[in-house]
């Protein structure tokens, strides 16, 4: 059988991901982690025994290049392409996607990278504009495109994608513009997030982007979007879209000229070769990365963000946020909290062994999780040209640190099991250090400011549930680090992914 799977595309730091390449056809299994032979570790769990992917087979001599997707409310999901179609999958719940439940409902767009329903039209984001579309005379195929807003500019430079959210509260949808070449901004608004308002007029709202790779809400509501390594950019990061705020990237401050009614002049400049909180304590505009995702640990090209809402129907992480990577064919696991008015938080490896090169993510509120990716032009550990995947979660409850929280002095960790005192006890489970980026307009920034605090007690709390660290040297700014390899569960077992990475730009009271 000859099978192919969709893709999901976009331009991580200044590489293109939509350079041409051909499209595999050959048969994929489906993804599993490699497994030690030794028969200690064939003892030990493994991501294959909580998630499960399913590789979707696609329709013969198409290529499904996808930019983003939508849980219909008809229950069809739908896929658009980097080549301006949109598909529609039947049945994506099925135990096998087979490539007769493919149709597709529109093509001629212009690399689409958001879709959202409302009101029986779909929702394009797409280079130049956000247009809808819909199917008015039943035959599955849209028949009607409107253009509902164009309030920026294309120059024809490759790198010039633009990212659409779903529907906020308040009708809007949310447009992060990656930046001419991903280095400057040429034509108006690259590098900027635009808010395309319910009745079609358009806000400019957020500056400082550089290259997005996806963008989503968390269960507050709250806007995020992925932005990649390069200039003002020491690794990538997960980053709060705020109205007026500046959020890194100094290259489209030339168009506040037009956004001066609504913003008020452009902010300070930020000093080069500094540190992101610094400048954060100079500048009243800048808003520092929420969530730093060390480089190459934790991958080199984040995009795409989807919320777990399914009320537990994805196993026990509820409300928090997933990202993928494109290069290292994962999704990561975020966990998030306001400190001093402020996001931050930790993140966490997640799932890994996808087909292709991930992108974006949509985990619909049945529990499903579906991922697409491509290795078009940069690469990816997943060694398929493309994929189109699903996960979904077998029951079992991995043993994990669900969350790490700054507090006074230290971090509470909250297990998804009750921990053995005895391991969660002993300061030898542990191991910490921190880290940070220069925040430069040079590209990017290797690891600096190394420091090694110390744990001074590791506490379980009543519950059994959560152990507070308390640690001397904490450093603000920072990625802190941590391996709880030493902790093991109640029943025995040791953490799934013990290594957490948390940044801590404001202190817990």
């Amino acid at each position: 059988m000859i099978q192919k799977s969709c893709v999901l595309l976009v331009v991580m730091g200044c590489q293109c991901l939509f350079a041409t390449s051909t499209i595999a056809q050959s048969t994929i299994a489906q993804s599993t982690i490699a497994q030690s032979t030794s028969p200690v570790e064939k003892s030990r769990p493994v991501q294959g025994d909580y998630y499960q992917i399913t590789t979707m087979e696609t329709p013969e001599g198409e290529v499904l290049e996808a930019g983003a997707f939508e849980w219909m409310s008809d229950g069809r999901l739908a896929v658009s392409t980097r080549r301006g179609e949109i598909w529609m999958i039947e049945n994506p719940m099925a135990d096998a996607v087979k490539a007769d439940q493919f149709h597709r409902f529109a093509h001629g767009l212009h690399e689409p990278l958001g879709l959202a329903e409302r009101d029986g039209w779909l929702y394009v984001t797409q280079r130049p504009d956000v247009s809808r579309l819909r199917d008015s005379d039943g035959d599955a195929i849209a028949d009607e495109f409107e253009v509902v807003a164009n309030g920026w500019e294309v120059s024809g430079d490759y790198h010039e994608y633009a990212f659409g959210s779903k529907f906020d509260p308040d009708g809007n949808q949310w447009i992060v513009l990656c930046l001419t070449g991903s280095f400057g901004s040429e034509v108006a608004y690259r590098g900027w997030c635009l808010r395309v308002n319910a009745d079609g007029t358009v806000t400019p709202t957020t500056s400082g982007i550089r290259s997005p790779g996806g963008i989503g809400f968390n269960s507050a509501g709250d806007v995020f979007y992925t932005d990649n390594q390069g200039p003002w950019n020491g690794t990538c990061g997960l980053k709060h879209l705020i109205p007026g705020k500046f959020v890194g990237h100094p290259g489209g401050f030339r168009w506040y000229k037009l956004a001066e009614s609504v913003l008020g002049p452009p902010p300070m400049v930020p000093k080069d070769d500094s540190r992101i909180m610094t400048e954060a304590d100079r500048i009243e505009e800048l808003e520092p990365t929420a969530v730093m995702f060390p480089y190459d640990k934790m991958g080199k090209s984040a995009s795409g963000i989807t919320l777990d809402a399914s009320a537990g129907k994805f196993g026990p992480f509820s409300d928090q946020l997933f990202v993928s990577d494109q290069s290292n064919s994962t999704v990561m696991r975020v966990f998030l909290e306001k400190v001093q008015g402020h996001y931050q938080g930790a993140c966490f490896p997640f799932l890994e062994g996808f087909s292709s090169g991930n992108v974006a993510l949509e985990l619909n509120t049945q529990g499903a999780m579906f991922v697409g990716g491509t290795n078009r032009g940069w690469g990816s550990r997943g060694p398929r040209d493309f994929a189109i995947q699903r996960v979904d979660w077998t029951g079992q409850v991995p043993f994990e640190i669900k969350e790490m929280r700054a507090v006074h002095g230290g971090f509470d960790l909250v297990f998804t099991q009750p921990v053995d005192e005895a391991t969660a006890s002993e300061l030898s489970s542990y191991t910490l250090e921190t880290y940070t980026y220069i925040y430069r307009e040079q590209y990017g920034s290797p690891e600096v400011d190394h420091t090694v605090p110390t744990l001074t007690s590791a506490k379980v709390l009543d519950d059994g549930y959560r152990v507070r660290l308390q640690v001397a040297g904490l450093q603000r700014g920072h990625i802190h680090e941590l391996d709880a390899a030493g902790v093991r569960s109640q029943a025995g077992l040791p953490i799934l992914h013990p290594t957490a990475y948390y940044t801590l730009n404001y202190f817990a009271d």
